[in-house]
């Protein structure tokens, strides 16, 4: 390989920035010999992932067209774009691009070669306008390999008497080479020596530009179309060394597309052979649910079977360095629940459960699950969300019902289910972060998760008879099912008055600390917003959080408490779109673009997301408002982009074109949102089953048709209760073991009652204070005997009268 040493001016070049998260497709081979993920936006290829889907290695890979009297014209800026799949299902890309100013038309197949890591893309160039002599076309690469757009090194070389343009980098090298013989070529740094600047200044490349060592480096090739060849070859091979990638390159071109095309369609065929028939053909015409399955399955992994990341995108990304590793190309556990819930609503039991067996994998020692990870398990984000510590539970009991986890398999995972299980009622029911990721305190959808996997963990117990520890999670399942509407719901407050109610769900309530003992009480940070307006009260704030209580079994969709907050959650939250309804997250929601549309930066403000009607529609069918429900299924289908890709959120303003910003379209948030996809499916499974797919069968039976209620309440340091109604009984939970010093008359008598520890590491004990009157105080401390010392602290717990 013969690399020349002249190089390019103006190193590093300027600062490194992502590309567009408004994808218009996302593809893969389904190959394990091809471990590639693209992405298209814009008519042309974005990020391209290698080897692992949280390795983005390219910026992206579009054409530039030049002509006489210096004609200069990029297709992504200036052409108008068409896309559609090789066919449903299948995602493989027809894309074309026709100048707006009629000069010419450029199509393009894309596919991933499933025999290694190559994305090939065959490129024919159209002259509509003057003889196609007159045109030249380029060829231009960004690398950013492994998620970096600094410190890349990019040449031009040559392989096996083959040009070829090079980039490496963080130990990957990229190849790409044309079946036509490469013109012109450069390598150059971004903003200065690359070959967009020089073409567009003068109208043709630098022929000293050959190397761009250690920055943010670009490559351009004239492609050597000619008046009897008009269709080109592109191969962009991926490796561990240059010569590695440009021999797969090579080999690839030698293969031709069509045999790697058909092999490609092959596997995505069969992949969608297995599945549930819920074809299901939009407005656009695409297949929706095809488009869903294939996003799905285009956002696995191919070295640690059952991951899957979130989005191949990284939202507002052409506003984003270096600085931002992760986008959203990381795996969050409660995302990979929901994808693992598409799957499983699809039929294809076999991935959701091989999701399970990747949760397994990455499940921390102490039972709970990171924020977020890299697909080979490396933590991302330190936070803890409590959702994200109980959902891999729910998955685990969808999977047993459905028969994909007989008890054979299901002792498989029985460590997994007690440790997960254990952590989730030894830290519950306050979560460090909502599902948000954002603020501490009590969430209704957080505790709606929380206690619906406590009875599914118990279900599972109760299997390989642990019927103890079972009645211990179904007991603490209770007793929190109870406080639901303590801790979160509120009356008698403004919103009320002005949405007509008499009370609703709050968004998140403070910890029962630092002076919040209700709902009412204590304020909320409002993420993402100037610091000047972050601290609202906590009543003020609402979200269709509070309707997972229905989704997830604990509350009928009818109990008034939830029929009035959807009727506040309308009044705040809805907003009507060319589509139809879609809702924002929360009040004051600050992740979005800012008013004038330029790009969340740290601040924003909040858009709606297509996946709030998903949920509002399985909402209407628990309610039995079938064709309501179907409603929203369109309109969450009529929120896609191009390409049939469902966003994270649309923009909700007048058009603004000069920033790609129109009414009820996506935003600049991420596209796809898998989340939303697995959504999708879920709906469609809901719609053709007449009951919602995921809805756990526990807290229906147990709360609403035996209106279960718990016979105790529970102090714990992590959640200190004020008081207890009276009638019940007072469960003290400690982490260790302890002696509780205690009174009921103001010390005039005291008990000193031992701590026992359950199968959990639980050290507790029950006071018998049911029989004691409304207003007495119960007054403890504690002393603990392993450090042979006193709390020092006295708390109180007061019995109120019965509500």
């Amino acid at each position: 390989m013969a690399v020349t040493s002249t190089i390019a001016k103006g190193a590093p070049g300027i600062p490194a920035r992502w590309t567009s998260s408004a994808k218009s497709g996302v593809g893969t081979a389904l190959s394990a010999k091809s471990p590639l993920w693209f992405t298209i936006s814009h008519g042309i290829l974005n990020e391209i992932y290698y080897p692992r889907l949280d390795s983005a290695c390219t910026r992206d890979l579009g054409l530039v067209v030049t002509g006489p009297g210096g004609y200069f014209s990029e297709e992504k800026r200036d052409a108008a774009h068409t896309v559609e799949p090789f066919e449903d299902g299948v995602p493989g890309y027809r894309l074309t691009n026709t100048a707006s100013d009629g000069a010419y038309r450029i199509e393009k197949r894309i596919i991933a070669d499933s025999n290694r890591p190559v994305l090939l893309q065959e490129t024919s160039f159209t002259a509509l306008a003057g003889p196609a002599a007159d045109h030249r076309v380029y060829a231009l690469l960004a690398p950013h390999l492994v998620n970096a757009g600094m410190g890349n090194t990019a040449w031009i070389g040559e392989h096996k008497g083959q040009r070829i343009l090079f980039a490496s980098g963080r130990g990957v090298s990229l190849a790409l080479a044309s079946s036509l013989p490469w013109g012109a070529c450069s390598a150059g740094y971004v903003g200065f020596s690359d070959g967009w600047q020089q073409l567009h200044d003068n109208g043709a490349l630098e022929p000293s530009c050959q190397v761009a060592e250690d920055g943010n480096v670009a490559l351009t090739g004239e492609i050597g179309f000619s008046a009897g060849k008009t269709v080109a070859l592109l191969a962009l091979g991926f490796g561990a060394s240059p010569e590695e990638a440009a021999d797969l390159a090579l080999a690839s071109l030698k293969q031709g597309f069509e045999p790697a095309a058909n092999t490609y369609v092959e596997n995505w065929r069969k992949f969608q052979a297995g599945l549930e028939k819920l074809d299901r053909h939009g407005a656009s015409g695409l297949n929706t649910y095809r488009v869903s399955t294939a996003v799905l399955a285009s956002h696995l992994s191919v070295a640690r079977p059952g991951a899957a990341v979130a989005s191949l995108s990284i939202p507002w990304g052409f506003n984003k360095g270096d600085d931002d590793l992760g986008g959203y190309h990381l795996v969050w556990p409660r995302d990979l629940v929901e994808t693992a819930g598409g799957f499983l609503a699809a039929g294809d039991g076999k991935q959701a459960l091989q999701i399970l067996t990747y949760l397994r994998s990455i499940q921390q020692p102490d039972g709970h699950w990171p924020q977020n990870v890299w697909s080979d398990g490396t933590a991302y984000w330190p936070g803890i969300q409590m959702d994200e510590c109980a959902f891999p539970l729910l998955l685990a009991d969808a999977l047993r019902r459905a028969g994909h986890l007989p008890k054979s398999k299901l002792g498989d995972f029985s460590a997994m289910i007690e440790s997960a299980a254990s952590y989730v009622v030894r830290n519950g029911p306050v979560t460090g972060e909502d599902r948000w990721e954002e603020d501490a305190g009590y969430s209704p959808f957080t505790l709606a998760v929380e206690i619906a996997a406590l009875l599914a963990a118990a279900d599972m117990l109760d299997i390989f008879e642990k019927n103890e520890p079972a009645n211990y999670l179904r007991e603490t399942a209770d007793c929190w099912n109870d406080q639901i509407e303590h801790w979160t719901y509120v009356t008698g407050t403004g919103l009320c008055a002005s949405a007509g109610v008499a009370g609703y769900y709050v968004r998140i309530a403070p910890p029962d600390d630092a002076g919040a003992a209700s709902p009412k009480d204590g304020f909320v940070p409002i993420k993402n917003r100037p610091p000047a307006d972050t601290d609202k009260p906590a009543e003020a704030i609402i979200s269709p959080d509070a309707l997972a209580l229905v989704r997830f079994g604990l509350r009928a969709a009818d109990d008034p408490r939830i029929v009035n907050t959807v009727k506040a959650i309308d009044a705040l939250l809805r907003c009507d779109l060319p589509q139809g309804p879609l809702w924002y997250r929360y009040t004051g929601d600050g992740y979005g673009e800012h008013e004038d549309g330029s790009p969340f930066d740290g601040t924003g403000q909040g858009r709606p997301w297509p996946l709030l009607a998903g949920e509002r529609a399985h909402y209407e069918l628990a309610a039995g408002r079938t064709d309501e429900a179907a409603r929203l299924l369109e309109t969450l289908e009529r929120s896609a982009g191009v390409g049939g890709l469902l966003p994270e959120q649309v923009w909700d303003r007048p058009d603004l074109p000069h920033r790609e910003l129109r009414l009820g379209a996506p935003s600049g948030s991420a596209m796809p949102l898998v989340w939303a996809h697995a959504e999708h499916i879920k709906l469609l499974r809901s719609l053709r089953d007449g009951a919602v797919f995921d809805l756990p069968p526990q807290g229906i039976e147990r709360y609403i048709k035996r209106r279960t209620v718990a016979p105790f309440r529970t102090w714990r340091f992590n959640n200190k209760i004020r008081s207890i109604p009276a009638g019940k009984a007072l469960r003290v939970e400690l982490s260790s073991p302890g002696v509780l010093h205690w009174s009921s008359d103001k010390w005039l008598t005291v008990q000193d009652s031992r701590t026992v520890e359950n199968a959990f590491g639980v050290h507790l004990v029950d006071l018998p204070v049911n029989r004691l009157p409304p207003g007495t105080a119960i007054v403890f401390t504690f002393f603990w005997p392993e450090a042979m010392r006193w709390e020092n602290v006295d708390f109180t717990v007061d019995i109120d009268a019965q509500s």
